[in-house]
């Protein structure tokens, strides 16, 4: 075999290697410009913080910007990570999964502040208060506002109201995302559906908020243990999704405070301003956003599974298999940045490799070794896409659902285009030496060896040369010819002999006569 197991691992951890070091360098490089709060610290810890902006639409280069701070606030082991939000939203797969993220923290305090900007602004909506309710703290300048978390399609016609099976998941993380952290279910769902109605209630005479077809049970069960209920006003009606001021949230008990400024904030936590340190976007977010993105992925899977099928097919190695380890590292790396790659998926990839390379060299046919390749390296291009193994929520579903399409999809077009190659490639320049194009024709000198030529090994025995597996060598007389067993193994030294000598080919059998010497 012209590329060995031991070699393509080397080869693919190498270059992976090289990638996450450059990509980790510029981390460090950036760190660097920050201040350092982890040299001599004193008796008394001082608290640091590192702050996240989450300024703009929410995509999929926002989710590689917040996870790649996230990860190096935690290098920094900082006490606070503050998200600074203002959005109006964006992609709900994007926001679950920074919610994901985000909740995922365990060493820091994850601290949501939505300021009041110049320009007037100072939102954060629909997939924005997603993620703000998956922090464990929430501080609002006064002005602004939270909500409107109802998943929308864009359609031709403009935005439409996502079905009721979208509307029904959202609703259902939103809810264990808040109950997580402490706020009211009962607002976390009339923010995503606006068919359900927010009321406050008195319970002994301190106010929660509920929804309404909630109150009935509440009320039974306040009179049951003996205690005083009191409806309230209509926080939020049918038809309508629930937004919330920043004095309606402090109002409520659901921020923790409604502070001017981020520097407030600062002070509030009591994290000196000289120890806090602020996330920056760098070159290498837009570039990992762009590798991860679906159609970039597709493309890069499609060329690799190209490129491999011509590298182990082909004699020597050469520069398809460079392409395809290129292609896949990428993949594999691209995706690791954003934290969704560890040793599982580039054994399973590998192993996948290993065992398409037996079937292929090995084992003749193709059958359930070289099956189970491709389920190998399908599985660990699927799980490079997405944080976890085995989806729990209906989001996730979604997630794993567009990751099969990806990775199929690059697996169906690898093998049209491997079709629509196979004619052309004889007549490309680097894969002539694949195919023998000299044709031996009579007119140029070449004839087959007339069978009457031979006719004169008939019945004669001789000694095998060379095992026939069925064909091989034998001598017979001091000349040694090709010879072909008549459907049998023979080893070498074993006595043969000569059944047929036509159609260019000389038979022989196992002779049971004394051997020759």
């Amino acid at each position: 075999m012209k590329l060995t197991a031991r070699s393509l691992i080397f080869l693919f951890l190498s270059v992976f290697a090289i990638m996450k070091g450059s990509y980790l360098f510029s981390e460090d490089k950036a760190r660097e410009t920050g201040k350092d709060t982890s040299k001599a610290e004193p008796t008394t810890k001082i608290k640091t913080a590192y702050v996240i902006p989450i300024h703009g639409d929410i995509d999929r280069y926002m989710l590689v910007f917040i996870k790649r701070g996230i990860k190096e606030a935690e290098k920094l082991n900082a006490d606070y990570i503050i998200f600074d939000i203002n959005t109006y939203g964006g992609e709900v797969d994007s926001a679950l999964q920074i919610a994901s993220s985000i909740g995922s923290v365990k060493k820091a305090e994850t601290v949501a502040y939505i300021p009041s900007l110049p320009e007037g602004t100072g939102v954060s909506w629909s997939a924005g208060a997603l993620i703000t309710l998956s922090c464990s703290a929430i501080y609002m300048a006064p002005g602004t506002s939270i909500g409107a978390v109802a998943p929308v399609y864009q359609t031709q016609g403009g935005m439409e109201m996502a079905p009721e099976k979208v509307v029904s998941a959202v609703r259902a993380q939103m809810a264990a995302i808040a109950e997580k952290n402490g706020y009211p279910k009962a607002v976390a769902i009339a923010m995503v559906d606006k068919d359900m109605e927010l009321n406050e209630v008195f319970i002994d005479g301190k106010r929660m908020l509920a929804l309404a077809e909630d109150i009935p049970e509440l009320k039974r069960e306040a009179e049951k243990n003996g205690k005083s209920f009191e409806d309230g006003k209509v926080i939020s009606p049918k038809g309508k999704l629930l937004t919330l001021t920043a004095g309606e949230m402090k109002e409520y008990g659901l921020s923790s405070g409604t502070l001017s400024s981020i520097e407030e904030l600062y002070n509030t936590l009591g994290i000196p301003e000289e120890n806090v340190n602020r996330h920056r976007e760098s070159m290498e977010d837009r570039i990992v956003a762009v590798l991860t993105s679906a159609y970039v992925t597709s493309l890069l899977i499609l060329i690799g599974i190209v490129a491999l099928y011509i590298e182990i097919t082909s004699p020597g190695f050469g520069i398809p298999g460079t392409i395809a380890i290129i292609a896949f590292a990428i993949v594999f790396i691209s995706s690791g940045l954003l934290g969704n790659v560890g040793s599982l998926e580039i054994l399973l990839f590998i192993l996948g490799v290993v065992l398409l390379v037996v079937e292929i060299f090995l084992i003749p046919g193709f059958g359930i070794t070289g099956i189970s390749g491709i389920v190998l390296m399908v599985t660990a291009l699927v799980l490079s896409r997405q944080g976890f193994v085995f989806p729990r929520f209906q989001w996730q579903w979604d997630i794993l659902k567009e990751n099969l399409l990806v990775v199929g999809g690059s697996l169906l077009g690898s093998i049209v285009v491997l079709a629509l190659l196979f004619p052309l490639l004889p007549r490309m320049g680097p894969f002539k030496r694949l195919v023998l194009a000299t044709e031996q024709k009579q007119e140029t000198g070449f004839v087959a060896k007339p069978a009457e030529v031979r006719k004169d090994l008939l019945g004669r025995r001789g000694f095998v040369v060379t095992a026939l597996r069925p064909v091989g060598k034998a001598e017979f007389d001091g000349e040694v010819v090709v010879v072909q067993a008549e459907g049998e193994f023979i080893e070498r030294g074993a006595t043969v002999e000569v059944i047929d000598a036509s159609e260019n080919k000389i038979v022989v059998k196992r002779s049971n006569r004394e051997s020759v010497s």
